[in-house]
């Protein structure tokens, strides 16, 4: 039943989601990253000292290494928000196991030998599944020459390139015996550094406190979220988690069509249900190549 954690941090992502869309209009991307850092370290130290949790770390480097790529995705992600509707953000970000199933199909490519006696073709279901990520893609975004939102669509999908990657380091603490509560604090702290260091060239905009209630929850709700995922991660099964991870996308939709009044055609639901399938078959599929190849993160 830990696996039912992701759940519940698949609501709390998509929560943020709404917050970050309207924090969005008074507030540029590089400021909601530092505040939704500067809330989540308040946050998350409180909530390690009512554990007795040392904040302390035997692994500094892997912290920023985790932090460095986690930002990355997370600043990407953002952008997408404000740019395109809720539910096509969040099914971008969500692709990263999408791409995991890609990095394996290429190493599988690169390294197979005519002489071991498997077949070239082994990896052609795994294939299929990406492809049919990408075409999901294409059904959402629907590329044309007026369209103005394919710029924001390629920066969705490198939020979910990256997360990928910063699933991978989130998984080597856990085995590292890094608690979640100090996982998720240092990453908070490289979230606010990044957005200190965006907001030196992106520019601080004007403060007003009723635009401003829009930053607490991003952060609590984006905090509450990562310890769910971790902890769901950590003491579930993987296969269970990765796929309940995808109900993010059915809350995104519901905020995106009852807040936001966001019209997605026949066409791009279609792309998103694409999507979610071929990342739940990808799932299924590295996971009797690999067993232990990790899924997403944001």
């Amino acid at each position: 039943m830990q696996a039912l954690w992701m759940l519940l941090g698949a609501a709390f992502f998509a929560t943020m989601g709404v917050c970050v869309k309207f924090g969005s209009q008074h507030f540029n991307s590089a400021e909601l990253v530092f505040y939704r850092g500067v809330v989540g370290m308040v946050f998350l130290a409180f909530i390690a000292r009512q554990k007795r949790v040392s904040l302390l770390t035997q692994y500094p480097g892997m912290h920023i290494w985790r932090s460095t790529i986690g930002v990355l995705s997370l600043s990407a992600w953002f952008y997408a928000i404000a740019n395109l509707p809720l539910a096509t953000a969040m099914t971008l970000n969500y692709m990263s196991s999408v791409w995991i199933a890609a990095f394996l199909v290429g190493g599988a490519l690169i390294n197979w030998n005519p002489h071991d006696g498997r077949s070239a073709w082994s990896q052609g279901p795994l294939a299929l599944s990406v492809m049919a990520g990408f075409a999901g893609v294409v059904m959402m975004l629907r590329p044309t020459v007026e369209q103005n939102q394919i710029f924001a669509g390629l920066i969705g999908l490198m939020s979910g390139f990256a997360a990928a990657f910063a699933y991978m380091q989130v998984m080597a603490l856990g085995r590292m015996g890094e608690p979640e509560t100090r996982t998720v604090f240092y990453f908070a702290i490289g979230t606010t550094v990044a957005g200190l260091i965006g907001m030196g060239f992106a520019g601080v905009s004007e403060w007003h406190w009723q635009h401003a209630v829009w930053l607490l929850p991003v952060g609590i709700f984006a905090s509450l979220g990562q310890l769910c995922m971790t902890r769901a991660y950590s003491q579930g099964a993987t296969l269970v988690v990765a796929n309940l991870q995808y109900s993010g996308i059915v809350f995104a939709a519901l905020y995106s069509l009852l807040l936001f009044g966001d019209d997605i055609p026949l066409i791009g639901w279609a792309g998103m249900a694409l999507i979610v399938t071929s990342g739940m078959s990808a799932t299924l599929l590295r996971t009797r190549a690999a067993p232990n190849a990790p899924a997403e993160e944001h």
